[in-house]
């Protein structure tokens, strides 16, 4: 056995800035055997490298259902089977009959309802002249949209957001098991209350109602697994990235004054933050199937393998320059929303809001900057945020 890499040593820092540590780690080889920091503080193999992290994404030995790694996932006993953690062929059933309401279409269709939402909250925040980016904007953005497209009612989001602040950065192993279950009890409730209410013109609605052609539809417990990861996927990650984005153009100051003097480049923002400082660190775990080896390490059946997505997007040997933050660069084929068939499905959406986000925002906002220091890095190695974000700025009235 590989000696093991206490990455708890590691002390805050990793935390506040975990890139030199990944540079150092791939200096001696893109796989390594670690220990995560506090609170999951177990053992794991570590990739780091593009190119290892890329196959590995994609590599169908390591496998996503816990099950067959001999470890029973709290998501399927309390929630049920959804796209990550399940494999082929159940994977593939399973994402046919989502793809089939989770349309390109309906996806643009939101486009005007997006810029609407925008709008309302900068209406309701830029008076005030200074505001916690994440509060204010950023959370209630992406948490609106995938509620309204769920058809979750508003007045259950305020409590839906503790219980996914809890899932995606868990306080405590404790905490974030009361979080599981109290978000699987309300998931059955919502979908039981849509099937009652007869048919609906949102997400779920459309996934209750779904049939392949040979009949076979989503049952309760697939139902609120993929409510479940289309809750907290859709709208989790997203508020980092806008945060995140956010935060690298007002420290980039010639990166933000490009963009502001060319729109267009919003987009190659967005997709230049998702590489450079992505809202999703590492993947969910995968397990060996089957002896293998990667980039010649040899892991065993069961082993428990992390891919950091972060680590990838920051490999040299891909990117020139990894650490400079750059919105012309030619960022394609970066693994911040994952690669092979556990392609995030939301991807186009987490794009479309974004943009909208920091297109809207900097153009209402033009004397935007930042009013102090951020707030802490959110806890553990899946997602890549902060907690908050204060802010400053001079208005700029909408356009009518």
């Amino acid at each position: 056995m590989a000696d093991v890499i206490d990455l708890g040593e590691y002390g805050e820092g990793f935390r506040a800035d975990p890139y030199p540590v990944y540079a150092a780690l791939r200096a001696l080889g893109p796989v390594h055997r670690v220990r995560l920091p506090e609170p999951e503080a177990y053992d794991t193999w570590l990739v780091v490298g593009y190119d290892e992290a890329r196959a590995a994404l994609a590599d169908p030995r390591l496998v996503k259902d816990v099950g067959r790694g001999g470890i029973l996932a709290l998501e399927e006993r309390v929630i049920g089977k959804h796209l990550l953690i399940t494999d082929p062929p159940q994977h593939t059933r399973l994402r046919s009959l989502v793809t089939r309401a989770f349309t390109a279409r309906r996806v643009e269709s939101l486009r005007p309802r997006i810029q609407e939402i925008t709008d309302d909250l900068l209406d309701a925040m830029l008076p005030r002249g200074r505001a916690d980016l994440v509060e204010a904007f950023a959370y209630p953005l992406p948490l609106t949209v995938i509620c309204e497209l769920l058809g979750v009612p508003e007045i259950d989001r305020a409590g839906f957001r503790d219980m996914s602040d809890e899932v995606v950065a868990p306080t405590s192993p404790e905490a974030s098991d009361r979080a599981f279950d109290r978000l699987g009890v309300y998931l059955t409730e919502l979908i039981e209350d849509k099937r009652c209410a007869g048919p609906a013109d949102d997400l779920l609605g459309a996934l209750i109602r779904t049939t392949a052609e040979d009949g076979d539809r989503l049952s309760v417990s697939e139902l609120r697994g993929m409510a479940f990861l289309l809750l907290i996927a859709g709208h989790e990650t997203t508020v980092n990235l806008i945060a995140n984005g956010v935060y690298a153009l007002l420290t980039h100051q010639e990166q933000l004054a490009a963009v502001r003097a060319d729109p267009a480049l919003v987009d190659g923002a967005v997709e230049e933050v998702l590489r450079h400082e992505g809202p999703v660190e590492t993947a969910t775990f995968r397990f060996a199937a089957e002896p293998l080896t990667i980039a010649g390490t040899a892991v065993e059946p069961g082993d428990p393998v992390l891919i950091s997505l972060a680590a990838a997007g920051r490999d040299g040997d891909r990117y020139p320059a990894p650490d400079r933050f750059d919105v012309r660069r030619d960022t394609r084929g970066h693994l911040a929303f994952g690669h092979g068939i556990h392609y995030c499905l939301g991807a186009p959406l987490a794009r479309l809001e974004a943009g909208t986000a920091l297109r809207t925002l900097l153009r209402r906002a033009p004397g935007l900057s930042l009013d102090g220091p951020p707030g802490p890095w959110l806890p553990g190695m899946l997602v890549r945020g902060r907690r908050s974000l204060p802010v400053r700025w001079q208005e700029r009235p909408p356009l009518t």
